[in-house]
C-alpha cells in the first residue's frame, strides 16, 4: 500500500529535484546551525520555493536564448524505508543536458549498470557481462514478424505543466521553514487539502537548498515515520560534451544488440513500476462471493477475496473471455515478466533474452496443439496486445524449484488422498499480483481447474472433473526445445486423462522439452506417481519406491524435492505419518520446504474434488499465508450469484475494482 502511493506521488514531488540548479557550482549538505534559516534571505518559505521551482523549470526546459548546460552531479539514497530491502543505502551518478540527453551509472551488486539516452535513442550497457543493448524505432519488434516495425519515439523532456502553472504549488503543498541551517534555506513541505483529495498521502517533504537554490537533501516521512531521504552530491554546469560521449561505448569483446527502442522503454517502465505492485496478507475467510464481470458464457467472480474465473467454449471463445475479463491482469503479467523481468535477465545474463525466447517458440510450435494456440491469440485480440507478445508469455521458459508430494492410505489419518504443491518461481516480479483460479469447460474435453495467472493459457497447477491431480517441479535442460511446452503438455493432461495409466500415456508418449518432475495423483484409486522426465528419459516413480534422487522412499508417499528441502520434506511425513489432515498436509508446504521465492502452494484431495490455494503476498511466501477452499463440484454446477447492483459490462469492472480493494484503495 504505501510503496504504490509512493510510486504515485514521489515522482511529482521529486521530479524539479531530479533536474536542478541555475549556475555551476557544488553542493554540500546544510550544516546545522542556530540561526535562522537564511539570515540575509528576507523572503518567505513559499517565495523560496516558488524560485528554486523556476530555477529549477530552466534546467529542464531552457530559454532559446539560454546556452547549452551539462549538469553532474550524484544522488546518494541515504534512507530508503519505504523502498524494497534489497535497494538498501545507494550511490548513482547521472549526467543531463537538455533536451534530450542522460545517462546514469548505477552500482548494482557489486557491478555497475549504465542507461542512457542520447537523441531518440536509448541505451542500457552491462560491462561486467560484456553486454548491451540500443533501443531505436523503425527495428522491427519480433523477428518472427519482420514487417512489424516499431513505431515508438522519445519525445524532448519538457516540464509536466506550463511554467506559469508553477505557482499553483501552493494550492497542493504547505509551505513552512524547516530546522534551521547556517547556509541556504531548509523547507517543510506538506500536502493540502486538495492535494490529500487527489490520493496524495499524509507526510511530510524537508526540503534543504544552497543559497543558489540547489537542492542539497531531499526526505519524505510519511505519517508512520517511515522515511525515503536521497542527498544531491557535486552537481555542477560545464559545457556541452561532444555528441559522440553520450552513446554507449562497448568494450572490445562486448556484444551490443540493436533492438526496438519500445522493448527498452517498456523495460524501463517495468522497472519503474515495480516499486508500486504491492499485495497485502489477506484477511480471514467469510464465504463472500460475487460477480465482478461477464462475458459471453465467462465470467469473473470474487471468492473470498480471491480471483475465479469461469470459462467455456471453443479455444477462440474461451481465448476472448480470458482477455475481457482479465485485460488488466494480463496486460501487467506481459509488461512485468516478459518486458520487465525477462529482458532485465539480459544485462545479467549476457544474452538478449527476447532473441532467446523467439528462438525457443520457433522450436516448441511444431509440437503446440493448434487449439492452445488459438486460444491465446483470441486472448490477445482481446487484451490489445500482439499476437507474438502473447504467445511468447506463454512459452516463458519454465524453470522452476518446486515441491511436491501425495500422501495416502497408511501415511493419512482416514486414508484420504492429498496431493501438494509448493511453486518456487519469480515472487516479487508481478505474477502474484495477478493470480487466478480459472474453471474451464472446454468445448473437447474434461472440465479442469487451473491455479495459474491471467493471461497463461498452460498450467503448472492443477486438477480435472476425472479426479486428476499434477503437478510439476523443474530441473535442467534449459534450450532442449524441441517438444511440447511443458505447461501446455500438461494441460492436455487434464483435458484428455481419466487414469494415471492415460497421465504416462499422454506423457511419455509426446515429445519433450527440458528436465521436470511431476506428481500425478487419481482420487478415483486412491494412488498417485512421481515421474522424472527429459527429452529422451521417461521414468515413473512408486509410491515408497527407491530413486537414486529420493534417497528416503515411505510407504504410501510419493515425495519430490531437492536437497535439504527434500530432507525436510521427508522427516515431516515421517514425523506425521498414519495421522495427516488437510490441515497438517499443508503445513508439510511450510519453510524450509517452500522457498522464499513460494509464490503459490495448493493442495488437492483428489477424491472429494476439494483444494485449497494458498499466494504470496508482499510480507509472506504463499504457504504462509492464507489458504482458501474451494470445491471443483461446486464450482462446476453452481451458476452466478446474484450480482449485488446492476452487472457491469465488460472489461468495466474486473481487474481495477478487485486489484484496488485487494491492495484496500478506494
Amino acid at each position: 500500500m504505501k510503496r504504490l502511493l509512493l510510486a504515485r506521488t514521489l515522482p511529482l514531488l521529486l521530479l524539479p529535484l531530479l533536474a536542478t540548479a541555475p549556475a555551476a557550482t557544488q553542493t554540500v549538505a546544510p550544516a546545522a546551525a542556530e540561526a535562522a534559516p537564511s539570515a540575509t534571505d528576507e523572503r518567505t518559505p513559499l517565495e523560496v520555493f516558488n524560485a528554486a521551482l523556476e530555477t529549477w523549470a530552466e534546467v529542464v526546459e531552457p530559454a532559446a536564448d539560454e546556452p547549452i548546460r551539462c549538469l553532474t552531479g550524484g544522488l546518494h539514497l541515504v534512507a530508503s524505508d519505504l523502498l524494497p530491502e534489497e535497494i538498501g543505502e545507494r550511490r548513482m551518478s547521472f549526467a543531463w543536458q537538455a533536451p534530450d540527453h542522460l545517462r546514469l551509472d548505477i552500482p548494482i551488486g557489486g557491478d555497475t549498470y549504465s542507461i542512457g539516452r542520447a537523441g531518440e535513442e536509448l541505451w542500457i550497457h552491462a560491462p561486467a557481462t560484456r553486454f548491451g543493448a540500443i533501443g531505436r524505432s523503425a527495428v522491427a519488434r519480433f523477428s518472427a514478424t519482420p514487417d512489424d516495425l516499431d513505431a515508438t519515439s522519445l519525445a524532448p523532456v519538457s516540464l509536466p505543466i506550463e511554467r506559469e502553472q508553477l505557482a499553483l504549488a501552493a494550492v497542493f503543498l504547505e509551505v513552512e521553514a524547516g530546522e534551521p541551517v547556517a547556509q541556504g534555506h531548509s523547507l517543510l513541505l506538506t500536502p493540502t487539502p486538495a492535494a490529500l483529495s487527489l490520493g496524495v498521502p499524509e507526510g511530510e517533504l524537508e526540503l534543504w537548498l544552497t543559497d543558489d537554490l540547489l537542492p542539497a537533501r531531499v526526505r519524505w516521512i510519511d505519517d508512520d515515520g517511515d522515511a525515503l531521504e536521497v542527498a544531491f552530491e557535486g552537481l555542477s554546469f560545464s559545457a556541452p560534451p561532444s555528441s559522440e560521449s553520450w552513446d554507449l561505448t562497448p568494450g572490445p569483446d562486448d556484444t551490443i544488440e540493436i533492438v526496438a527502442l519500445s522493448h527498452l522503454t517498456r523495460f524501463v517502465g517495468s522497472l519503474i513500476g515495480i516499486f508500486g505492485d504491492t499485495l497485502p496478507t489477506l484477511g480471514p475467510a467469510t464465504g463472500s462471493k460475487r460477480v465482478l464481470a461477464r462475458s459471453g458464457a465467462g465470467r469473473l467472480e470474487e471468492i473470498d477475496g480471491t480471483r475465479v474465473l469461469f470459462l467455456e467454449g471453443t479455444p477462440e471463445e474461451i481465448g476472448r473471455q480470458h482477455g475481457e475479463l482479465l485485460r488488466e491482469e494480463a496486460r501487467h503479467l506481459v509488461e512485468r515478466i516478459v518486458f520487465g523481468f525477462g529482458i532485465g535477465s539480459s544485462f545479467a545474463e549476457g544474452r538478449w533474452f527476447l532473441g532467446e525466447l523467439e528462438e525457443a517458440l520457433s522450436r516448441v510450435l511444431p509440437f503446440t496443439d493448434e487449439r492452445y494456440l488459438r486460444e491465446m491469440d483470441a486472448m490477445a485480440d482481446a487484451v490489445g496486445l500482439s499476437r507474438e507478445e502473447v504467445r511468447l508469455a506463454n512459452f516463458f521458459p519454465e524453470l522452476f524449484h518446486c515441491s511436491g508430494f501425495a500422501l495416502f492410505g497408511e501415511a493419512t489419518a482416514d486414508g484420504t488422498l492429498y496431493h501438494g504443491r509448493v511453486l518456487d518461481y519469480l515472487r516479487g516480479v508481478g505474477l502474484e499480483q495477478n493470480a487466478v483460479v480459472m474453471v474451464i469447460r472446454p468445448d473437447e474435453g474434461h472440465a479442469w481447474v487451473n491455479v495459474g495467472y491471467a493471461g497463461f493459457t498452460g498450467t503448472v497447477t492443477a486438477m480435472n472433473e476425472r479426479q486428476i491431480g499434477l503437478g510439476e517441479m523443474g530441473g535442467r535442460g534449459e534450450g532442449d526445445w524441441d517438444g511440447k511446452p511443458m505447461a501446455q503438455l500438461m494441460r492436455e493432461v487434464m483435458e484428455k486423462a481419466d487414469s494415471l495409466d492415460d497421465v504416462i500415456e499422454i506423457m511419455g508418449g509426446s515429445a519433450r522439452t527440458c528436465e521436470y518432475y511431476y506428481v500425478a495423483s487419481d482420487g478415483k484409486t486412491n494412488d498417485a506417481i512421481g515421474i522424472a522426465a527429459t527429452p529422451e528419459v521417461f521414468e515413473v516413480i512408486r509410491p515408497g519406491q527407491f530413486h537414486e534422487q529420493l534417497a528416503r522412499p515411505v510407504r504410501d508417499c510419493v515425495l519430490m524435492s531437492a536437497g535439504g528441502r527434500y530432507e525436510t520434506l521427508v522427516d515431516r511425513a515421517e514425523a506425521g505419518y498414519g495421522k495427516f489432515d488437510a490441515t497438517s498436509a499443508m503445513a508439510l508446504m511450510e519453510s524450509p520446504v517452500c522457498m522464499t521465492s513460494n509464490i503459490h502452494s495448493v493442495l488437492f484431495a483428489p477424491a472429494s474434488l476439494d483444494f485449497w490455494v494458498a499466494n504470496a503476498d508482499d510480507a509472506n511466501p504463499a504457504a504462509h499465508t492464507r489458504y482458501t477452499h474451494y470445491n471443483l463440484t461446486q464450482l462446476l454446477e453452481s451458476g452466478p450469484p446474484e450480482p449485488a447492483s446492476e452487472s457491469p459490462g465488460v472489461g468495466t469492472r474486473s481487474s481495477s475494482a478487485l486489484r484496488s480493494e485487494r491492495r484496500g484503495i478506494r
